[in-house]
This record gives structure tokens, C-alpha cells and sequence, in this order.
């Protein structure tokens, strides 16, 4: 039996290895501590579901075990994308919900996203469930067990809602995670031609990496489009709660950018409103948000503080450069990979030629997320440093909700910490590449005087 560690309590949600971090004892007192935060908010059920991960089924079964001796209650979708497990919290008889998930992790990891009355936990909440693990302070009782399938209500929800202005040819590439599942039956079923790529659920991922985020994942995506007859290729992670777009000349559309059409679209039906996105995203979704009249909200990274700001603001829609998009107008707020594909078919079925109005949104010169490894908490003492210390001259304004942002009239500059590995992620863009290295050197210059030994990625 393995020692629980505190180290797979992360921000957003626990994460560990199998075998090594994490094991079926421990996932058994995870369901008994959450079990108890929902008793003691007056609830007796929880949803839950697990990726097609191979350790899924040990894991989702000893947390369920665990929640139901807390005297909960316990719904089990079986295998399903993350979203899935969202949209039973508001379809079926229960607020909370834990997805048993690894995301876009290696194959030999896996965890769990949680819901708890409604919201998306992380920070401190979940911090108290280790808490509660270690004293041992668990409710007690005997809660029952059922299956529910909850596949159809779920594509009948979007099929419904989402209508195509004419069918489309289009190619999605689930790498093997459990989308795989789904996004075949659902665009098939909005009258869409597709051709699948790995859509069979796998947790050994022996194709490619499920991570659209990444774009040595999206080349299968690319050649198939490129060569076939499709018009648009989209790309799921290993959950189904991230979306990836690539264009029929071979172009990546990072969610950004699709967020602009997004924008778009929703600020037509909710003029006026704020749009919500973190500091990762470009710097021309502010301008574009605004000249379609609504407000561009800058917020911080991570699924589980987005969904808390939108639910702050009653924002209709956010995202974030991972790929996370999240739909208050016509959804739920939740992120979703297979909704977010389905209004994204939806906009350019009204187009005779979708990749030239994705190709024609603004772009700049930009660099991909690049990390500089450090000791375990030494991200979070490096950036409070420069947060105090660091001038950037020339400069139009830093912005610290997250890290270092740093405006240039020609760019930006972006340092902030991982919340789950001890790492600082950096991104640039600017408007020419003589620009995004003079920003680049700026940053070198402000890391290299706090710490000299420093190995940079650029």
C-alpha cells in the first residue's frame, strides 16, 4: 500500500502515477473525503465517470466504494469524456461529480477532476480534502450504487441545439484518449461526413499523444486533411475537454484565435457582455472583443479559475490558450471539447470556404509555451521576485493577475508558474521576429539578474 503524499493534491485537481503516487487505497479515501464535503454541504449524490485509461476501472471502482461509506449515493457513467461527467451534474439528480481522469498526462498517470455543489474546485478545497485524509475525519454510512447512461441525452442536448447550415466533410483525430467514444456519433448525427483518426479508445495512446496543444500531435490531423476531401480537422485531448482546429492548407487554429469567433458569435445574442480569457491568449482578442462591443476580461490560467471568474462575472463565454472553452450562452459554463467542435462546425457551415475565415483571423509572430525547469517551489518565490523587482522600460503596462504579463506597443512578453509542475512557462508574440527577440532578451536580461544559473529556453 503506498504512503499518501501531498504532492498529488495539485490546483486544479489530484493527479499522480500509478503504482508509484497513486493506487486504489488511496483513490478509496479520496471518494471518503469528498464524500464527506457533500454530506456536509446537505447532499447525498455524486456523479461519477473515468477516462479509457488501463488503471481506470480499479481507481473509479475503490472511489466509489469510498463514497458510497460515506453515506453517498453514487451515479457511475462508466466510460466518458470529462464532460460528460460535468453535464450529469446538471441533468441528473446531483450537484457534485468526480471524473477519474489522466488528461493529456503520460499513460502511466491518472487522477481526478472534481465538481463539489456545482463548482469546479481547486486551491484550498482541495488542499481540505487532504486534510480530511490525514485526520481521518470521514461521515459514515452506506451509500448505494447504480449505472447510468447518459450518452444519448448528452448528443440529443447538442444535436438539438447546434445546426449546420449545410453538411460538411470533416476529419477528427481523438488520439486514442475517449473522445474517441463520441465525437464520431455526434458529428455524424449533426450531418457531417467523418473521417476518424484513432478514435479507438486506447490508454496505452499508441498513435500519438492526446494533446492538441502540442503540434507534433495534430501532423497525422494535418496529412489526413490535406490529402482527403475533408474541410476542417478537429482534435480532442485525452478527456474530450479541449479542442484543437487545423485548416485545410495545414494551418493550426490555436484556441486563441477560435475564441475570436466564438466571441464573435455569442456577443450577437449577448451585446455588451464580458469575455473572459487568460494571460496566455494574444493580444488581438482584446482589440476584437471590444469592436464587437463587448468587454475583454484578462483572467488567470486554469479550467477550475476560469469556470469560478465566468461564474463571478456571468459571463456568457472564456477560454484559455490550452484549448479549454467554456459556454454559459446555449450550455452549461463547463468545458467542452465536443460542444466547443460542434459550434465551431456550426459557424463555418455557413461558410463556402471555412479554413480562409480561420486563416484571415489576426496572428502574430508568436512562440510556443516554453518552460524553464526549477526546483520544487522554486517557480512560485522566482516569479513573487520579479513581480517585485523587475523593470521592463519601454514597456506600455505589466499586468500581475498571473505571473508577468508585459504590453509592448509591438508584442508581449509572458512569465508565469506552473500551478502543477515546478516549472515557469513563458510565452511571446510580437509583430515582427526582430520584435519577439528584442521582448525574449528583455525577459533574459530580468531572470538572469534574479537567478544567475538560470537554464532558459530561448
Amino acid at each position: 500500500m503506498l504512503k499518501l503524499t501531498q504532492s498529488i493534491f495539485k490546483a486544479y485537481d489530484i493527479r499522480g502515477i500509478v503504482g508509484k503516487t497513486l493506487d486504489a487505497a488511496i483513490a478509496r479515501q479520496i471518494g471518503q473525503a469528498f464524500g464527506s464535503a457533500v454530506r456536509a454541504r446537505g447532499e447525498k449524490n455524486v456523479v461519477i465517470g473515468r477516462d479509457g485509461r488501463l488503471s481506470g476501472p480499479e481507481l473509479a471502482s475503490a472511489l466509489a466504494a469510498g463514497l458510497q461509506s460515506a453515506g453517498v449515493d453514487v451515479i457511475d457513467l462508466g466510460v466518458v469524456a470529462t464532460p460528460l461527467v460535468y453535464f450529469g451534474t446538471h441533468m441528473l439528480d446531483a450537484q457534485s461529480g468526480i471524473m477519474v481522469t489522466g488528461s493529456h498526462n503520460p499513460p502511466d498517470y491518472n487522477g481526478f477532476k472534481m465538481v463539489l455543489g456545482s463548482e469546479a474546485i481547486y486551491g484550498d478545497t482541495i488542499q481540505a480534502l487532504y486534510q480530511a485524509i490525514v485526520k481521518g475525519e470521514f461521515a459514515i454510512g452506506a451509500g448505494s450504487y447504480r449505472q447510468h447512461d447518459i450518452r444519448d441525452a448528452y448528443l440529443q442536448r447538442i444535436v438539438g441545439d447546434v445546426k449546420l447550415a449545410r453538411p460538411m466533410k470533416i476529419a477528427v483525430d481523438c488520439g486514442n484518449g475517449v473522445a474517441g467514444a463520441f465525437a464520431g456519433d455526434l458529428y455524424r448525427a449533426m450531418g457531417c461526413e467523418v473521417t476518424e483518426l484513432f478514435c479507438e479508445v486506447d490508454g496505452n495512446f499508441p498513435n500519438h499523444h492526446p494533446d492538441p496543444a502540442h503540434p507534433e500531435n495534430l501532423q497525422d490531423l494535418i496529412r489526413c486533411v490535406q490529402q482527403g476531401d475533408a474541410e476542417i480537422g478537429l482534435a480532442f485531448d485525452g478527456d474530450g475537454d479541449r479542442l484543437g482546429v487545423v485548416t485545410k492548407d495545414g494551418q493550426i487554429i490555436f484556441p486563441d484565435r477560435q475564441l475570436m469567433l466564438f466571441a464573435e458569435d455569442v456577443l450577437l445574442r449577448n451585446p455588451g457582455q464580458q469575455i473572459l480569457y487568460d494571460v496566455k491568449c494574444t493580444r488581438h482578442l482584446a482589440p476584437w472583443i471590444a469592436q464587437r462591443g463587448g468587454q475583454p476580461l484578462m483572467w488567470k490560467t486554469g479550467h477550475s479559475l476560469v469556470k469560478a471568474k465566468m461564474r463571478e462575472t456571468g459571463a456568457p463565454l472564456g477560454g484559455e490558450m490550452s484549448g479549454h472553452v467554456f459556454f454559459k450562452d446555449r450550455w452549461y459554463g463547463f468545458d467542452d471539447g465536443l460542444y466547443a467542435g460542434a459550434r465551431m462546425l456550426e459557424l463555418l457551415s455557413r461558410q463556402q470556404d471555412p479554413s480562409a475565415i480561420l486563416n484571415a483571423l489576426p496572428q502574430s509572430a508568436s512562440t510556443p509555451e516554453l518552460q524553464l525547469q526549477l526546483q520544487e517551489g522554486e517557480n512560485f518565490a522566482l516569479i513573487g521576485k520579479l513581480q517585485g523587482e523587475a523593470r521592463f522600460p519601454g514597456s506600455d503596462q505589466t499586468i500581475t493577475i498571473d505571473g508577468l504579463r508585459v504590453e509592448y506597443p509591438d508584442g508581449f512578453g509572458l512569465a508565469r508558474s506552473s500551478n502543477t509542475t515546478p516549472v515557469i512557462v513563458m510565452r511571446f508574440e510580437a509583430e515582427s521576429p526582430q520584435a519577439l527577440q528584442r521582448i525574449q532578451g528583455e525577459f533574459k536580461r530580468v531572470i538572469l539578474a534574479a537567478k544567475p544559473d538560470a537554464a532558459l529556453p530561448f
